[in-house]
């Protein structure tokens, strides 16, 4: 049987300073869960209640910063997209209001052989909201071949459109997608995007972070890094050293 599910989060600034969740709503497989955070942050992870997405799944993730909220939400653990009767659909969907900074920071989703997912994350900034959003994808567990994965990512600030992009992998997706082109035989494949308003009057420079990773400063005040990887760990540890590097202003 099929599961459609909703969790939510908002974050508000309370009076000392500091950051309230006033709604931590869970459903089905997706449990949210209060954990530490360094001040001003509220934290939250997304713990795994169930083996989740299934083939024919309907699950969705609401987040939102208000207005000069700090709100860093990770998982408990990677998320494994699993066959079943039909594609799983995972929306997520961001909001970060004036003043406030959402790190948006899960860990990798695998793509099961036989599985098929459908992705799609939509992120809607204020003009002097900040974002730090990381994404992973691994493509089919050890000693297996992928599923099929198909995702978007679109993001707008102020109304305006800061990125769309969509990728697919596995059967079905358009030829090549494991070329010399795209992935060149890598089996994960991630991004960092960092939003900052600071970005407009300085931006990053376009730089390659090694062989297989690449720094990228977008038509906006936003860094874009893209990287792929043999493996989970070394993509993670691509996107971490790109994650100092960005923050730090280097």
């Amino acid at each position: 049987m099929s599961v459609v599910a909703t969790a939510r989060i908002r974050a508000a600034r309370d009076g000392r300073g500091s950051t309230a969740l006033p709604v931590l709503e869970s459903d089905g497989p997706l449990a949210l869960r209060r954990t530490r955070a360094p001040a001003p942050y509220a934290g939250v992870t997304v713990v795994g209640a169930m083996s989740a997405p299934l083939g024919g799944d309907r699950l969705a993730v609401e987040a939102e910063a208000g207005c000069g909220a700090r709100l860093t939400v990770g998982a408990a653990a990677a998320t494994v997209a699993l066959p079943g009767p039909g594609p799983a659909h995972y929306d997520v969907r961001l909001t970060v209001d004036e003043e406030a900074e959402l790190r948006w920071l899960p860990e990798q989703l695998i793509s099961a052989r036989g599985s098929e997912l459908r992705m799609t994350t939509t992120v809607e900034l204020a003009p002097t909201a900040r974002l730090v959003f990381r994404e992973e994808q691994v493509l089919g567990r050890h000693g297996e071949s992928t599923g099929a994965l198909a995702t978007r990512l679109a993001v707008r600030r102020a109304g305006r459109p800061l990125l769309d992009q969509e990728l697919g992998y596995g059967p079905g997706a358009p030829g090549g997608w494991d070329g010399p082109a795209v992935l060149g035989g890598h089996r994960a494949v991630g991004q960092l995007l960092v939003v900052m308003p600071e970005f407009e009057e300085k931006p990053m420079a376009a730089r390659l972070l090694g062989p297989t990773a690449v720094l990228t400063p977008l038509a906006g005040p936003a860094a874009l890094v893209t990287a792929v990887a043999a493996d989970a760990r070394l993509l993670r540890e691509v996107l971490d050293r790109a994650m100092g590097l960005v923050l730090g202003g280097g």
